[in-house]
């Protein structure tokens, strides 16, 4: 039976997920302590409790005899257009600037917002390095043993378990692990491609696909995505009619850069189109966890009959980011792609995977993950405030469902590349956006990552930007100058 600790939870965690989706609006009058008392079945000290928590998240306010309301938004600031990609397949070349970008995420002396990283004080290194340790002790002579694909079978089936939460029903003899999500995906890719060969994909999309088509001699086929509905099924089918694609790189949960989540009939569609066409999908799910519900947490695998969803992911963003541990359900291309994986990196260590699934059925998962959604969530908003409050006119912001990402449009004429150097003078790190495309587009947007330490130094810094980038702005249009100085200066 559920506590009324877990049972306040679970209430806080569903009223904060139609806050954050815009079921409930902002200023709109919440249902009673009550009320929600009745319809969930629970006392009012529990309903109480729920209440508490939401505004404890601020996303709820109470006013006196009158309940409690939806809290105000940050700053309203517009969300970025769908996206208008060029019609032809692109030659990538990406790894230069990218390979920066994440090396200096790793610089203490940086405030880094450029790699979509969480900070490691958003989890508990003590719970992480137990785990280590008991497996360790269990497994005493694991680390003198070479291991092979596909990997410890009671690791396996913790993930088959954990994969319910996607809609997923797994067969833990056909799921391989890898090292981390990005392996999967370019092992899924040579499984079913050749170099020359189109590969679809969003637009803007994780600069880590384009380096993997870079490597492996593809073409990238951007298809329109919008900030919140993700790719455009209908310009995919589009693109299939008129080009030669061989797979299609998806994320339909929370996507990277844009934080977009496909609605659950587009995930259908998507299941559905490539069963007719024969097409390779190969969905990444590294960002499920950070959804608060089942329905955008269910994956395009979840919808598909005939083994042509390649699903991908890692638990190095909500788990135990320093284990890198990924897995992949292959479909019909389990075989191909179980012996690439062998031939290409062996297995990894089983204290590893041993680790990951006592971590994945330890009871306090759930109560972490939704500790860990709550707090990037505050983040985000706090971010989103200080993009509408310091940065120029005419910048637009993605505004997530979930996650620690933001896209950040700013006006057309800020270059980038150039507000990535001048931020970079200043030891501030932002992804600049020509990173996420392989046709040179999105020259005036970045990608902030908030997940990081989320103190009054990276605000301060953030705020640092949003000046930089207004310098640049009215320097293009011929403005005068603002005064510069630099973070070290600001109080």
């Amino acid at each position: 039976m559920a506590t009324s600790d877990t049972l306040y939870a679970q209430i806080a965690d569903s009223l904060a997920t139609s806050i954050r989706s815009g079921a409930l609006r902002r200023g709109e009058r919440m249902p009673s302590v009550r009320r929600v008392a009745r319809e969930r079945n629970v006392s009012l000290a529990t309903a109480t409790q729920a209440y508490r928590a939401l505004e404890d998240a601020r996303l709820v306010e109470a006013r006196p005899r009158s309940g409690y309301f939806v809290a105000a938004r940050p700053s309203p600031i517009a969300e970025p257009q769908a996206s208008r990609p060029p019609l032809a397949a692109q030659v990538v070349d990406r790894s230069t600037l990218a390979a920066q970008v994440l090396r200096l995420a790793e610089d203490p002396g940086v405030i880094s917002f450029g790699a979509a990283c969480p900070s490691a004080e958003l989890f508990d290194a003590d719970r992480l390095r137990r785990a280590v340790t008991r497996t360790a002790l269990r497994q005493r002579h694991a680390l003198a043993r070479y291991v092979h694909p596909p990997g410890h079978d009671d690791a396996r089936r913790a993930v088959a378990r954990h994969a319910l939460r996607l809609g997923c029903t797994l067969d833990p003899q056909r799921l391989l692990l890898t090292n981390g999500c990005l392996e999967s995906i370019a092992l899924c890719l040579r499984a079913v491609t050749q170099p020359g060969d189109v590969v679809a994909l969003e637009s803007p999309t994780y600069f880590g696909f384009l380096e993997i088509l870079e490597q492996l001699q593809l073409k990238a086929l951007e298809i329109p995505t919008d900030p919140r509905h993700g790719l455009s099924v209908d310009a995919l089918q589009l693109a299939l009619d008129t080009q030669p694609v061989k797979a299609v790189v998806v994320v339909p949960t929370l996507s990277n850069p844009l934080g977009a989540t496909m609605p659950l009939a587009e995930r259908r569609r998507l299941a559905q189109l490539a069963a007719a066409r024969g097409l390779p999908v190969i969905e990444d799910a590294i960002y499920h966890d950070f959804a608060g519900d089942d329905e955008r947490r269910r994956a395009v695998r979840s919808f598909d009959a005939t083994g042509h969803v390649m699903l991908c992911s890692s638990f190095s963003k909500t788990v135990a980011p320093g284990l890198r541990l990924g897995w992949v359900d292959a479909g019909r291309w389990h075989a191909r792609v179980q012996r690439l994986k062998a031939t290409t990196s062996g297995g990894q260590s089983s204290i590893v995977e041993l680790a990951v699934a006592e971590l994945l059925s330890q009871p306090g998962l759930e109560a972490g993950l939704r500790t860990l959604r709550q707090r990037v969530a505050q983040c985000v908003d706090e971010a989103r405030e200080l993009i509408a409050a310091s940065f120029p006119a005419g910048t637009s912001a993605t505004d997530p469902s979930g996650g620690f990402i933001l896209w950040v449009e700013l006006p057309e004429q800020v270059d980038s590349m150039r507000l990535y150097e001048a931020c970079l003078d200043e030891r501030i790190v932002v992804a600049p956006g020509m990173l996420f495309s392989a046709s040179e587009r999105y020259r005036h947007c970045i990608r902030l990552g908030v997940g990081g330490a989320w103190d009054a130094a990276a605000q301060r810094a953030l705020r640092r930007v949003g000046e930089i980038a207004t310098d640049l702005a009215q320097r293009a249009a011929g403005a005068p100058r603002a005064p510069a100085f630099h973070l070290g200066m600001l109080p």
